[in-house]
């Protein structure tokens, strides 16, 4: 079995159709045609379903599917492993993160990375969580920095490198604003009923935020106003203090907001920001360097409200 060709026949599987398998492999269309026909008439059977341009796995190629991806991450392991061995400081090392703060980390984290590995071609890349995790199981990302809560994903070990507690945020004139702690002071802590009568604007129904913010309403037995939803808990912040609406959100977005009342909230609603990677896979020394930068970074992050 050919290495390459097994990398076509794997992409042609992920894109569903030869032309975005192409275009992904930089390949013409007619190449990578020609490649799939010799590998079926080689093996005496079809691979793909065709329909309209449509390809879908016939038994056969999930079988040549199943395979295929076991071998090339063999060879990927050994190329790592025995880069590693020659000290060979070169290679790839793709990444991904959340929108906003993700992208904060890198940017703090990549020139103390570049002076250890500066032939290391680094490949950041904003993804949601959900999309991270496909990626990984995929074998196409060796790193996910992913906030969500805490729990066991299948085929992945994720180590956490900060615990992080959500708050809520009022507009400063916002008669619950009265409530609050002066600066420097342990803010208030409020019970969920509290919440009753609010305007929310949250981050995204499909976000991870949302499997921590939503069940606060829940066992308080009501159903959020909500005015508004984003991707962005930075917007969020804005339409809080333009006095449009109250959020919840992680304290990393509040933490330095001077123009918002903070609250802590009675259940201390919390979740984890990990490093997530396949199991049992190796991982190259420059990927362990950028682990630890990440974490040292997130562990000088205030993550709790006083």
């Amino acid at each position: 079995m050919d290495i390459k060709q097994m990398t076509y026949i794997l992409t042609i599987a992920q894109e569903g159709g030869i032309s975005k398998a192409a275009a992904k492999l930089f390949i013409t269309q007619s190449a990578l045609d020609q490649q799939l026909l010799k590998l079926e008439k080689e093996l005496g059977t079809q691979l793909f379903y065709r329909s309209r341009g449509s390809f879908a796995l016939t038994a056969a190629g999930k079988v040549y599917v199943d395979y295929a991806k076991q071998m090339v991450d063999l060879k990927n392991e050994a190329y790592r492993i025995i880069h590693d061995m020659a000290d060979r400081q070169r290679g790839t090392l793709s990444l991904a993160f959340a929108p906003e703060r993700g992208m904060e980390m890198f940017m703090a984290v990549y020139p103390m990375f570049y002076q250890y590995y500066p032939k290391i071609n680094v490949i950041p890349r904003e993804i949601s969580v959900r999309r991270q995790l496909e990626m990984l199981q995929n074998d196409e990302l060796d790193l996910g920095f992913v906030s969500a809560r805490a729990q066991e994903r299948p085929g992945l070990t994720c180590t956490t490198l900060l615990k992080e507690e959500f708050v809520l945020i009022t507009p400063k004139d916002h008669p619950l604003a009265a409530l609050a702690a002066p600066p420097g002071e342990p803010l208030t802590v409020l019970e969920a009923e509290q919440l009753r009568d609010l305007t929310f604007c949250l981050i995204y129904r499909q976000s991870t935020q949302r499997e921590i913010i939503d069940p606060i309403f829940e066992r308080a037995g009501f159903k959020p106003d909500i005015f508004l939803e984003t991707a962005s808990n930075r917007a969020n912040v804005s339409m809080v203090e333009k006095g449009l609406s109250c959020s919840i959100m992680p304290y990393y977005y509040a933490r330095e907001q001077k123009n918002v009342a903070c609250f802590r909230l009675a259940d201390r609603p919390s979740w984890n920001v990990s490093v997530c990677c396949r199991r049992n896979r190796y991982l190259s020394k420059a990927a362990r360097h950028f682990i630890d930068l990440a974490a040292d970074y997130f562990s000088r992050e205030e993550s709790h409200p006083i």
